[in-house]
């Protein structure tokens, strides 16, 4: 059963041990504004997918990060999140994974949840009905050049 959040509030994420971040909710709005956001839409049509990957996350970032507690600036002053340090942020390969695997794979989850096929009419999925009627007799061999 899809469990819907009518508050619609932000969320606090951990991402590694002693940083998390204040997040927007994963809505339509917030995936189709980062699709267009600029530096997505100007990564190169032969960029591999590594790089199409952190384009989307740091724009991603960029949108939906309100608030965050751990983080700081070279002297160990806490900063407020903004573009740029939000940006480095995303360039910090434990908090890139962490981020992908917290906030961005619930909406993929979800994407996969309506994927789902009938189950298979043999097997541990028993109980599909079937769609299509049995051939009558097997197919002709196909001819050999």
């Amino acid at each position: 059963m899809l469990t819907l959040d009518l508050t619609n509030a932000p969320r606090w994420h951990d991402l590694v041990p002693g940083v998390r971040v204040q997040l927007r909710p994963l809505t339509t709005a917030l995936m189709v504004s980062t699709r267009s956001d600029p530096a997505v839409e100007a990564v190169p049509e032969d960029a591999s997918n590594e790089e199409r990957a952190v384009a989307f996350a740091k724009a991603l970032a960029r949108l939906a990060v309100l608030a965050w507690e751990g983080i700081g600036d070279a002297d160990g002053n806490a900063i407020d999140p903004g573009p740029e340090a939000i940006d480095a942020l995303m360039d910090i390969w434990p908090i890139f994974e962490a981020f992908q695997l917290t906030y961005v794979s619930e909406g993929l989850l979800l994407e996969q949840e309506k994927n789902v096929s009938a189950p298979l009419p043999t097997g541990p999925s028993v109980g599909a009905t079937a769609t299509a009627k049995p051939a009558k007799k097997p197919a002709k061999t196909a001819r050999q050049s």
